[in-house]
């Protein structure tokens, strides 16, 4: 099977309809979701109908997808999705790093491990120049992740939530990382370390 990405321990490849019973139980895992929906199950016509559309939506700027699944190099287990996906489909300068994992692979660096490699291959192969992501104030987790790939907070904010969720009062957070800045903390510069 052919990878996009690989890194130490994980394997990234395109998301396809063979995956909607693995996107079904991870969307239907309260703890996944805690910070998405509360934690409410996700329907199969939900996913078919609005995950994976999405999912493989391609990004002419790109000239790919901006979602792909993980798996674990060497067992190829399902690990869950990352995504970089520009805000537009026709400009890669702004896209927007994210990532849903199972619980198994929690507290294991992979969200991390899939992050910066994301980071790394936006900035030298798809000319991308700011990363961003979101995520609950709340969320430590997900914020950590950030950090750890060398995101840094921007901005707290607050947005209507049809249904609000235990956190939510809190509001969300914006953390970014242009290519300069990371370029200067690499030292890679153009794609070239």
């Amino acid at each position: 099977m052919p990878y996009f990405l690989e890194t130490g321990r994980l394997a990234l490849r395109a998301l396809g309809e063979a995956d909607v019973d693995r996107l079904l139980d991870l969307d239907n895992d309260p703890e996944v979701m805690r910070f998405i929906n509360g934690g409410r199950p996700t329907t199969r016509e939900a996913v078919l109908a609005e995950s994976l559309p999405r999912f493989l939506h391609h990004y002419p700027c790109l000239g790919n997808r901006g979602f792909w699944a993980a798996e674990e190099r060497s067992t190829h287990q399902f690990l869950g999705w990352f995504e970089l996906k520009p805000l537009d489909d026709h400009s890669a300068a702004e896209a927007e790093l994210g990532y849903r994992l199972n619980r198994a692979a929690w507290g294991r660096g992979y969200a991390t491990e899939g992050a910066i490699a994301l980071v790394r291959k936006g900035f030298t192969d798809f000319g991308v120049e700011r990363v961003t992501a979101n995520t609950m104030t709340a969320n430590a987790r997900s914020r950590r992740v950030m950090e750890n790939a060398g995101l840094s907070y921007v901005r707290t904010f607050f947005e209507e939530w049809p249904e609000p969720i235990e956190g939510s009062e809190l509001g969300d957070v914006e953390y970014a990382l242009t290519r300069a800045d990371w370029e200067r903390s690499t030292g890679v510069q153009g794609g070239t370390p």
